[in-house]
C-alpha cells in the first residue's frame, strides 16, 4: 500500500511541476490553481505516507530517510501555501523535485530509528525545534540561490523583468531576510531546548551536531548583523546562506548517514 500512496504521491509532484516549467522558459502565464490543486493532492498523499512510516507500531520511525522526507514535506508545504502570495515559480519545482525524490527514497529504502517521543515531551519540543529551524532556512538557501541566478540573469540581460513568472530581485531580497531571521530565531530555540532538554547533547558520538549548529547560528548570525549593520547583499549574502544551511545538514545527517545508509 506504501508503495502505491508514493508513486501517485510522486506523480502530482511531477504533474506540478510540468504545469511551472512551460511559465518559466517562456512568457506564457503559469496556471497556479492547477498547480496549487495537484500540490494539495501531493502533499494529502505525501502526509499520508509519512503517517504509515513514522507511526511504526510502538513509537515513531525518525530514521534519517523519513526524517528527511518529513523536512521535505513541511518546505512543500510552506512554499504552496506561500504560492499565490509571491512568485515562488523557479524554487517550485525545486522543492517538489526533493519530495519526490526524497519519499520515494523512504518508501523503498526503509530504515529503522524507534523513538518514543510520547514518554518525553522535552525531546519532542527540541526536535520540533530542530525540523523546523532546519526547513526554514533550507528555504532561506533556496531563496539565496534563486536571488544570485536573478541577479546574474538580469546583469547579462536576459529580460528576466519582463517574464511576469519571475520576482523582482529587490522583494526576493527583502523576503530572504525575513526568512533567516525566522529560521536563526528557530535555531536560537534548537540550541537553548538542546542544552537544557537533552542532558547529553554535548557527549561523545553528540558533539558534533551541537558544535555544528552553534558554528550554523554564528554564520546566520554574522550575515543578518552584516546585512542589516553594514548592508551587505550580492555574492556573500548567498555564500553565507548556504554554508549555514550545509552545516546544519552536516550537523543533522552526517553521522546517521554513514550509519544508516554507507554502515548498513
Amino acid at each position: 500500500m506504501d508503495n502505491l500512496i508514493a508513486i501517485v504521491a510522486a506523480i502530482l509532484y511531477l504533474l506540478s511541476i510540468a504545469t511551472i516549467v512551460p511559465g518559466l522558459s517562456g512568457q506564457t502565464g503559469i496556471k497556479a490553481k492547477a498547480v496549487f490543486v495537484s500540490a494539495a493532492l501531493a502533499l494529502l498523499f505525501h502526509a499520508w505516507l509519512l503517517s504509515d512510516l513514522i507511526l511504526h507500531g510502538s513509537g515513531q520511525n525518525l530514521s534519517m530517510l523519513n526524517v528527511a522526507s518529513l523536512i521535505s514535506f513541511i518546505i512543500s508545504l510552506v512554499m504552496s501555501i506561500a504560492m499565490f502570495k509571491t512568485r515562488l515559480w523557479f524554487l517550485l519545482p525545486v522543492v517538489y523535485s526533493f519530495s519526490a525524490i526524497n519519499l520515494s527514497a523512504a518508501t523503498w529504502l526503509p530504515g529503522t530509528f524507534i523513538t518514543h517521543l510520547e514518554n518525553d515531551p522535552k525531546l519532542m519540543v527540541h526536535i520540533s525545534f530542530a525540523l523546523f529551524s532546519y526547513s526554514t532556512l533550507s528555504i532561506g538557501a533556496l531563496y539565496a540561490l534563486q536571488l544570485a541566478w536573478l541577479d546574474y540573469k538580469l546583469k547579462k540581460k536576459k529580460g528576466l523583468s519582463i517574464n511576469p513568472n519571475m520576482p523582482p530581485l529587490l522583494m526576493v531580497e527583502r523576503q530572504l531576510f525575513k526568512i533567516i531571521l525566522i529560521g536563526n530565531l528557530l535555531l536560537t530555540g534548537t540550541l537553548i531546548t538542546g542544552i537544557f532538554f537533552i542532558g547529553d547533547m554535548f557527549a561523545q558520538g553528540k558533539a558534533h551536531k551541537g558544535v555544528l549548529s552553534f558554528i550554523a547560528w554564528i554564520v546566520y548570525s554574522i550575515l543578518l548583523w552584516g546585512h542589516y549593520q553594514r548592508g551587505w547583499r550580492g555574492r556573500k549574502v548567498t555564500w553565507f546562506a548556504v554554508a549555514g544551511a550545509t552545516l546544519l545538514t552536516l550537523a543533522y545527517f552526517g553521522s546517521r548517514f554513514v550509519r544508516e545508509i554507507i554502515l548498513r
